[in-house]
């Protein structure tokens, strides 16, 4: 089962990804995806372990951005590969074919060849500007969600998308309305002034949406 709501690492002002991870299991996250760029592999293998104890502890889930090889290795449940990363078919004989896997897209063409290479779950954005991710694809907004899931439908594809890039708590409502399985967070738990009513808010967004869908 893919949660609604993925919370996305980032190194705070104060700590380390550790840190963080730790605030957003605290504030109630469950899908807790470690991202770490210009790092050695074996200070991401520290964190994806530290992290993978972390979850177990509250009963989350740890994904792991980009190295496969780390995800095995940390018993991790998930990895997530961006659209220049390992190809999906080729990183999942690493960790082997009980792991989960999440391919990032930008378009619709993306999606099929997201489906198309086994992905389990596609990350689509960014919704807006966001200075989390370095070389940042084409915005697409409201209507580009409205436009590719449109397209989506059209063809039959049924997979889980998850909007991500830039989404505040207030956007999660017409962001839902497109169509989208859930939401991806950085800075609006990392920054938050209380990450627990925060997360509690985007939860009740996420439900609330897809009860009047039900």
């Amino acid at each position: 089962m893919i949660d609604k709501l993925h919370y996305i690492s980032q190194q705070p002002s104060n700590g380390t990804h550790l840190t963080a991870i730790k605030a957003a299991l605290s504030a109630g996250c469950k899908w807790i995806q470690l991202r770490v760029k210009d790092q050695p592999e074996s200070t991401i293998l520290e964190y994806a372990l530290e992290a993978q104890t972390l979850c177990a502890k509250y009963g989350a889930k740890l994904i792991v951005n980009d190295h496969p090889e780390i995800a095995l290795k940390a018993g991790a449940y998930g990895l997530h590969l961006g659209l220049q990363d390992m190809p999906i078919a080729e990183a999942r004989q690493i960790p082997g074919s009980q792991i989960v896997i999440g391919g990032t897209a930008n378009t619709f063409e993306h999606i099929e060849q997201r489906v198309a290479e086994g992905a389990d779950y596609i990350g689509l954005g960014p919704y807006r500007f966001t200075k989390t991710k370095q070389k940042l694809s084409p915005i697409l907004g409201l209507e580009g969600y409205r436009e590719i899931l449109e397209k989506v439908r059209s063809a039959g594809i049924n997979i889980p998308i998850i909007a991500i890039g830039g989404i505040e708590p207030d956007d999660i409502a017409a962001i839902m309305q497109t169509g989208v399985h859930g939401v991806a967070v950085s800075g609006a738990i990392t920054h938050a002034v209380d990450a627990t009513q925060t997360t509690q808010y985007i939860y009740q967004q996420l439900n609330t949406t897809a009860l009047k869908e039900a």
